[in-house]
């Protein structure tokens, strides 16, 4: 399966309010694992930014000037992820804006529905750890994926903190280095490395007559001093 983990910044929450997405981040999945290629670009938004929205993203008008327009990528947008399952983080967000930017150029492209499955990672983090905190932070921290260059949000940064938190929620993890890695938008972004398939399994160890004779002395000298017993002796 191809996928496409996707991640957008705006200029604010509704596009009922005029506002335009600024970043597209994407990074390509196959096979459970990150293939090198990614998508990226900033966009001219041809308005400027909430100040709560600019808090978050730090993408200035200013910087955002020389940028080009959505119609001028959408072409390469579209070939990047047609046929493709979105992994998405809190997926209505994003595809309402991405259809939105699609409508304004008059609706030849269609919608993302029609084109692409999408996954939505925030339903599925829900679902599996309820009641708890499931924002990209918080499973960046669960799962130990370092996060630390994360002080503004960024589309491609999040998709690629994105990639690799979805890869290990599901069963499986990659590697991060900081080597060059080829984008479709032009911009050098760090490459995702993996683990090569063929390393050596890790090596187990049993404990040796002498150290569980110690381990044995070390409960009996436990069960001396609490009662019922260490925890370890304890039935069922």
């Amino acid at each position: 399966m191809r996928q496409i983990v996707l991640d957008t910044e705006t200029t604010g929450l509704e596009t009922s309010e005029g506002h335009r997405i600024i970043e597209i981040g994407c990074v390509e999945i196959i096979g459970r694992r990150c293939t090198g290629r990614v998508l990226h670009y900033y966009l001219n938004p041809q308005r400027d930014s909430d100040q709560a929205a600019l808090d978050v993203h730090g993408l200035t008008s200013e910087f955002l000037a020389d940028k080009p327009l959505f119609s001028a990528v959408v072409e390469d947008f579209i070939q990047f992820v047609d046929g493709a399952e979105l992994v998405i983080h809190n997926a209505p967000f994003d595809i309402g804006f991405l259809d939105h930017e699609l409508r304004l150029l008059g609706g030849q492209w269609g919608v993302l529905s029609q084109r692409c499955q999408v996954l939505d990672t925030l339903v599925m983090a829900r679902q599996m750890y309820p009641g708890q905190r499931v924002s990209l932070d918080a499973l960046c921290r669960r799962f130990g994926i370092d996060n630390s260059n994360r002080e503004l949000h960024g589309a491609l940064l999040d998709a690629r903190l994105l990639a690799e938190v979805y890869l290990t929620m599901t069963g499986g993890q990659v590697g991060l280095s900081l080597d060059g890695e080829s984008s479709s938008g032009g911009a050098e972004v760090e490459a995702i490395r993996r683990l090569p398939q063929g390393r050596p399994a890790l090596l187990v160890q049993a404990a040796g007559v002498e150290e569980l004779a110690r381990h044995e002395s070390r409960l009996d000298h436990l069960d001396s001093k609490l009662e019922g017993g260490s925890l370890w002796r304890r039935g069922p």
